[in-house]
């Protein structure tokens, strides 16, 4: 039994390679874009994750005029501020963070349905 080789695993850290890409001053900050179902066909778009330096309420001003529906700017202890639309707005807002030059394609996630 003596002659078997024996690997004696080490501490192996899957997130090592994800740290290291991370590490500089661009940090992945996703923005999230969520739906929530309201009553019947009423739903409500919310957008989360912005940086703190844009000024929300200008930013929700031109979502508001681009797409035509109502919005607001809501406080949340945990996630901080959160942009409210009316209606399913994830691929108008979406396109729109893109082309504004707010976010970049790769850090918007969309979630629901």
């Amino acid at each position: 039994m003596s002659d078997l080789d024996v690997q004696i695993p080490t501490a192996f850290d899957p997130f090592a390679d994800a740290n290291a890409d991370d590490s500089g001053a661009g940090t992945k900050e996703y923005v999230h874009i969520r739906i929530q179902q309201r009553n019947g066909r009423k739903s409500l778009t919310t957008v989360q994750g912005l940086k703190k330096e844009f000024s929300y309420n200008k930013i929700l001003k031109d979502l508001k005029k681009e797409f035509c529906c109502n919005g607001t700017v809501v406080q949340d202890p945990e996630l901080g501020q959160v942009i409210q639309l009316q209606g399913d707005q994830r691929k108008n807002v979406s396109t729109f963070l893109v082309q504004a030059g707010i976010v970049k394609k790769d850090n918007i996630k969309i979630h629901g349905f």
